[in-house]
């Protein structure tokens, strides 16, 4: 693989999260907080990526930590981000200081949030430690409805690129879960890992298959119509996988990020899944986005972000 880095500092912040807007190429959202989210406030960016480097294009400051950030998927400036408060917030990049709403119904931290991409639909998901999911109309005015079944805390969620009113989450209780909006109900429990669960993604060409990213520093591959075993099981990182996300344009490539300080890409349909290990980190990289850039080539825009110093990392990379 072929890349260039190019990086972004933002002193005494911890970053949590990151996502490329999918309107405005090479603009992408952190969520950052102080003192590992343990304590203090949270800081939302706006950064642009350029030919030199990464700019500011807007920043506000929040009471408590943020964890989690997701663009608006039919307005290009607004987004909205999770916090330790139990708050959900909406922003937009057009009002300088404070955000259109704040939704606070989560009786703990809002760890995930995922904005609907499915056409017809525009709807908000949380996941929070309180063991909950919600699901939001795009003002945030009130939930829609709560969804409880997990048994530990939810540490992701994220929509069927497929089927709407779908989504999927993953918790500290081990399991992978696939609800039903509609109904209210969880349509599958998947018992994915014998630890905590991290982090989970949808592929964006089969509905039918998710990733889950576990302490038990594996990655696996699920398929939903037999959920006995995975469909893979990519081992390589030695400490705890903080993020997974599919390939936006290849069904079976995938991107990881963990505690062992790498990110890892990996091709489960090879023999040898592993295609490469980016270790331009020195600390916990705890986010990654993938996104379709345009170069020379085609190639995938993958933006990690890691603990200490909150550096907010943008690799581009030429995937063969």
């Amino acid at each position: 693989m072929m890349m260039t880095v190019k990086a972004f500092r933002t002193p005494a912040r911890h970053g949590y999260a990151v996502e490329t807007s999918p309107f405005v190429p090479r603009r992408l959202a952190c969520a950052a907080s102080q003192y590992y989210g343990i304590a203090g406030c949270g800081t939302l960016l706006v950064l642009d990526e350029t030919e030199t480097g990464i700019s500011i294009v807007r920043s506000w400051e929040w009471g408590d930590g943020l964890f989690d950030v997701a663009w608006s998927e039919t307005n290009e400036h607004v987004l909205v981000a999770g916090g330790g408060d139990g708050s959900l917030q909406l922003w937009d990049t057009a009002n300088h200081n404070a955000p259109l709403r704040v939704a606070k119904e989560h009786t703990h931290e809002v760890y995930a949030v995922d904005w609907s991409q499915t056409r017809g639909e525009n709807l908000v998901v949380s996941g929070s430690w309180d063991h909950t999911a919600k699901v939001w109309d795009p003002s945030l005015s009130k939930s829609l409805t709560t969804l409880r079944g997990h048994e530990g805390v939810i540490y992701s969620t994220i929509w069927s690129p497929h089927i709407p009113g779908c989504f999927a989450s993953a918790s500290g209780d081990g399991t992978l879960r696939v609800w039903d909006v509609k109904s209210a109900v969880c349509r599958l429990a998947v018992p994915a890992h014998k630890a905590e669960i991290l982090s989970c993604d949808w592929c964006k060409y089969d509905q039918n298959v998710l990733v889950t990213g576990s302490v038990d520093c594996s990655v696996c591959v699920w398929d939903l119509r037999n959920i006995r075993q995975p469909v893979s099981r990519l081992l390589g990182h030695t400490y705890a996988i903080r993020r997974v996300k599919f390939s936006p344009f290849s069904k079976t490539v995938l991107a990881s990020c963990s505690y062992d300080f790498t990110v890892r890409f990996w091709d489960y349909s090879r023999n040898q899944p592993l295609l490469d290990t980016v270790e331009h980190h020195s600390e916990f990289v705890c986010c990654l986005h993938l996104c379709v850039c345009v170069c020379v080539c085609v190639c995938v825009c993958v933006c990690a972000v890691y603990s200490t110093g909150a550096i907010h990392q943008s690799v581009c990379t030429q995937v063969d």
